[in-house]
């Protein structure tokens, strides 16, 4: 084996952890593996960050979520994060805040996402962070 082989195999056991917990986040938050692109209705893993698949910067549900101890609380479900008029429990299906990982009830499917403000472009987003093609 090389040297280089050696280093790559570390770093990829090294690095596993941090996929393995990225997914828990999804786990933690209801609807967290449904939440879609508003631009294209792709599937957005990444629901607390600014890039799709996660990691880098967080966008602000991301920094909301982390302030609640990566948590869902009924201060986060009630609180728009995006600030589009919208509350986290309602665009995450959980209109009246009661979903919890201990009490995973039947919820209603997403109807946005959390740290996108929408619809994307309107006026009232016009400071948005992300921009459709």
């Amino acid at each position: 084996m090389t040297s280089v082989t050696v280093f790559t195999s570390i770093l990829a056991v090294a690095l596993l952890p941090l996929a393995e917990s990225y997914s828990s986040f999804q786990d933690s938050i209801p609807n967290g593996r449904n939440v879609r692109n508003p631009c294209n209705q792709m599937p957005w893993p990444g629901v607390g960050h600014r890039a799709i698949q996660g990691g880098g910067r967080k966008n602000r549900f991301g920094v909301d979520f982390a302030a609640a101890g990566n948590m869902w609380t009924p201060e986060l479900c009630r609180k728009d994060s995006d600030n589009d008029g919208v509350s986290n429990g309602e665009e995450l299906g959980d209109v009246f805040c009661r979903w919890s990982i201990s009490n995973p009830i039947n919820l209603a499917s997403p109807k946005g996402h959390p740290g996108i403000c929408e619809p994307v472009g309107s006026s009232k987003c016009g400071n948005s962070w992300i921009a459709c093609p």
